[in-house]
């Protein structure tokens, strides 16, 4: 119900933002041609020219809002989480706005409008959301369309949805209580009691003043699964299940059907479709040829930096796992003095490691080492974005200590990654990036895709942690 809800609302807030867009984008010319700002003004655009591109720009912000989340339920999102989404959309909308007028040469359009435009309509944007946030509130505070609700089931399922109810008022969801019938009555858990046994479903649901159930039942008592759907059903209230196997399948599932039989899949991995994969390779090929005759005068001077400060091979060809598990070497700048393999494969860098060259040290710092993995990229062994590739022995190590670490193999390796504009690199907790690296597999998009590669331009090349 709440997805459904918020499918609506979402819908809802693109045609707001429409309509804002529109406004601020007209309000941004006025300011300019009519307004303060119209005393030293040269018009050689008419405002119908002006106006046309709205249909470029407004397809073009919407878009990116996606990309950056700006659609995800407000409840999931801090203020200042939504004012930086907003920021960097309109930040990034800028900069492709002044590309395409550079790349047409067209001289006579106003930069000042896109200027005011970014202006005013980050304010626009984030007035409305916070209008909209402290709607909902208000209408939750005020018992509108709040939702009278029955646990069945005390169980961990029970406990952590409690806990988001809880948390989330502006749901608008009420718990009148909890049927179990291994707790004593009168049992709490974070105000919420346990108020009868299962068999009082049978008294309560006439009296017909719930909207929904929600069943929570222990992994040991799903033989009754059945009996309280059918209960439920034939009162005509909602009814919603939440399964108890948190701890069995830590991760997010999902359902398909097969030819009427629902099969759970313990993992969503969008990548796997064949489409989706075709999408990201293609974004791969075009990406790495211009991220390589854009970095080709960069490679060229660090290539002969390399040569000359220190003897050995240029390139640092340093086998990696990938995609299925699969080996390939993976390619860098020699960033350290030439060493005995056997050492090389089973030592970390360390602080002030001797072994590593004065250019090298920079070259880590800045990532610069990195940029021959373009051509990995290119090849197919890796991706733009995605997990970081590990060396063979670690990953024999980490597979037995680290949760859901094999899962990364799932997808093909990244040069950039959530984990890495997350400050998650070099000397970092590997379980905290095997977290970003879960999530980021799971929730795979194009617009997530772009969205990390912005965020790599900012703050993804500086790795404080590289040694």
């Amino acid at each position: 119900m709440i997805k459904d809800n918020q499918k609506s609302f979402s819908r809802l807030q693109i045609i707001i933002d429409i309509i804002v867009l529109a406004i601020a984008y007209i309000c941004s010319w006025a300011i300019r041609f009519v307004g303060p700002l119209s005393a030293n003004a040269v018009r050689t655009l008419s405002f119908e020219q002006y106006m046309t591109a709205l249909i470029y720009i407004i397809p073009g912000y919407i878009l990116l809002y996606h990309a950056f989340n700006m659609y995800a339920p407000l409840r999931m999102q801090g203020k200042r989480i939504v004012l930086a989404s907003i920021l960097k959309a309109n930040t990034l909308g800028l900069l492709l706005i002044m590309v395409v007028l550079y790349t047409i040469d067209e001289g006579h359009f106003s930069r000042q409008v896109i200027y005011i435009f970014f202006g005013v309509n980050v304010i626009l944007e984030f007035a409305v959301r916070l209008l909209t946030f402290y709607s909902l509130e208000e209408m939750r505070k005020k018992g509108f369309n709040q939702k009278q609700m029955l646990l069945v089931g005390y169980s961990r399922a029970a406990e952590e949805y409690i806990k988001r109810v809880l948390q989330n008022p502006q749901w608008g969801y009420v718990i009148r209580g909890i049927l179990d019938d291994g707790q004593e009555i009168g049992k709490e858990y974070r105000g919420i009691k346990v108020i009868g046994s299962v068999a009082d479903l049978s008294v309560l649901l006439p009296e017909n003043q719930l909207d929904e159930i929600a069943i929570t039942l222990g992994l040991s008592e799903y033989d009754r699964l059945e009996e309280i759907v059918s209960l439920c059903e034939k009162s005509g209230v909602h009814t919603k299940f939440i399964p108890d196997y948190n701890k069995i399948i830590p991760t997010k599932p999902y359902t398909e059907d097969i030819l009427g039989l629902p099969v759970i899949n313990i993992r969503y991995v969008p990548l796997s479709n064949t489409f989706n994969a075709f999408v990201k390779r293609i974004m791969d090929i075009f990406g790495s040829l211009f991220g390589i005759v854009v970095a080709s005068p960069v490679m060229l001077i660090f290539a002969i930096l390399v040569k000359l400060t220190s003897k050995g091979p240029l390139i640092y060809k340093q086998e990696r796992v990938g995609l299925h598990n699969h080996t390939f070497m993976m390619y860098k700048f020699r960033s350290m003095e030439v060493q005995p393999e056997a050492e090389e494969k089973k030592a970390w860098t360390v602080k002030n490691d001797p072994r590593v060259t004065g250019i090298g040290r920079f070259m880590r710092k800045t990532s610069i080492d990195e940029l021959p993995q373009l051509f990995n990229i290119l090849k197919g062994d890796m991706s733009l974005v995605g997990p970081r590739p590990e060396r063979p022995f670690f990953v024999e190590k980490f597979r037995e200590e680290i949760p859901r670490y094999m899962v990364k193999h799932q997808v093909r390796p990244g040069l950039t990654g959530w984990a890495q504009v997350n400050g998650l690199r070099g000397d970092t907790s590997i379980r905290k990036r095997i977290e970003c690296d879960v999530y980021y597999i799971e929730n795979w998009t194009i617009g997530f895709d772009i969205k990390i590669m912005f965020l790599t331009i900012f703050k993804g090349f500086i790795n404080k942690n590289a040694y």
